[in-house]
């Protein structure tokens, strides 16, 4: 195997195995910021030995045994806690060997809890969304610093400052790495579950820059969903997450045209939805409602979707049924952004009159004074009630306001066609 063969093999194992390696060294350190330090070691390492001794038959057991040892030396030479020091001493003897046959259970046991105490730490409330995004990302999503500064279009010196940051925030207030229990393990969640989604939406449909998908971050996002969701298999907002991702992703390839402007969901054509993605979907909106009790916020929201993906043409979309969903979701979330939505389900139910009328009710929404899509539902609305000069200074007004290129371009055009007045 070449060097360069040997760099991309680890370079997939790191992506692999880093988080479930970073997950088990925070329980034993009990710090996160250290654990990765360690494991950082250990990758480094691999970098030094894999290309002349080959990649191990189990590389993250490999990882494991290195990271052990350099955490014992670190503990030795800083003089830290002498009875960690001897847990990690009992666990692993201290021999130099790391290919013993036992390694397996070093990387195995615990892993599911030691993953989801790593996710909920890097959640925690502690910190900023932004920093719980990064800190995910990094540690949980194994991104590098660059990749998550061009994911979010970020200057990499803020990305890895907002990351050290994080790291000292969650040591200095000694947030134990764990899963919480009872009724701060149902808040916490919900933290966890924003902070996914946040990486999802960000993918979905990019406040800034020039794309207005970024693909990665979307995949990502499921990845995520999906571990948790597997950690967690009897929370149906977890599956209700899952589903919602699924199905808003199924769409991903209808949601661009050919120079790479947005296509809104009733013009897309749904031969290119993603079947497969779309099955997913509805399988884990149906183990949400299967768990029982009220839908929540994601599984509604999930369920909306889902009365898309079911229909075959525009035309056949249960819009009474998911202005009903919106009505439930408005109770549950109640929110600027859903009745916004709402009012767009409302007039494709009812007729634009209608749904005009619950737009209007949030002109004065402070949280949507430099939201595009207020005047961009209200422009729409405008002209299909023939409205057109009201119409295009809407939709003027929604581009004026848009961060990312193709949305300022989308809206632009859309107040073009209706004329000059």
């Amino acid at each position: 195997m070449t060097a360069t063969d040997s760099h991309r093999a680890i370079d997939a194992v790191w992506r692999i195995e880093s988080a479930k390696l970073i997950a088990g060294l925070a329980r034993m350190v009990r710090d996160v910021g250290l654990a990765e330090d360690l494991a950082q070691d250990a990758l480094v390492a691999a970098l030094e030995q894999w290309p002349e001794s080959g990649v191990p038959d189990n590389p993250g057991a490999w990882l494991m045994a290195v990271a052990k040892h350099r955490a014992i030396d670190r503990l030795r030479r800083d003089e830290l806690l002498e009875r960690k020091r001897d847990e990690l001493g009992r666990e692993l003897e201290v021999d130099r060997q790391v290919a013993e046959p036992d390694l397996d259970a070093a990387l195995d046991d615990d892993i599911g809890d030691d993953l989801l105490s790593l996710i909920f730490t890097a959640c925690h409330p502690v910190l900023s969304t932004e920093a719980r995004v990064a800190l995910t990302l990094r540690l949980v999503g194994a991104l590098t610093t660059p990749e998550i500064a061009r994911a979010f279009l970020a200057p990499e010196s803020t990305v890895a400052q907002r990351i050290v940051r994080a790291k000292r925030t969650l040591a200095a207030a000694r947030v134990p790495i764990e899963v919480p229990s009872g009724d701060e393990r149902d808040a916490r969640l919900s933290t966890v579950l924003e902070v996914i989604y946040a990486i999802f939406n960000e993918g979905y449909s990019a406040t800034a820059g020039d794309d207005w998908l970024r693909p990665a971050l979307c995949d990502d996002a499921l990845r995520l969903g999906r571990i948790v969701a597997e950690l967690a298999p009897r929370e149906p907002e977890v599956h209700g997450l899952v589903a919602l991702m699924e199905i808003q992703a199924s769409r991903s390839r209808a949601r661009v045209g050919p120079a790479g402007e947005p296509v809104l969901l009733l013009a897309q054509d749904r031969a290119r939805w993603d079947g497969v993605l779309i099955r997913r979907g509805l399988a884990a909106l149906a183990r949400a409602e299967q768990l029982g009790g009220t839908l929540g916020p994601y599984a509604l929201q999930a369920a909306i979707a889902a009365c898309h993906a079911r229909a075959r043409t525009p035309e056949e979309t249960d819009w009474a049924r998911i202005a009903a969903l919106y009505d439930a979701l408005a109770q549950a979330m109640p929110s600027p952004v859903v009745q916004l939505n709402r009012a767009v389900a409302v007039s494709m139910a009812h007729g634009p009159a209608a749904g005009l009328d619950i737009v209007d009710g949030l002109l004065q929404e402070k949280s949507l004074r430099a939201y595009q899509w207020l005047p961009s539902v209200r422009g729409d609305l405008l002209a299909k009630l023939g409205r057109n000069d009201e119409a295009r200074a809407e939709f003027m007004r929604a581009a004026a306001l848009a961060g990312n290129t193709r949305e300022k371009d989308f809206l632009q055009r859309r107040a073009d066609e209706l004329g000059a007045g």
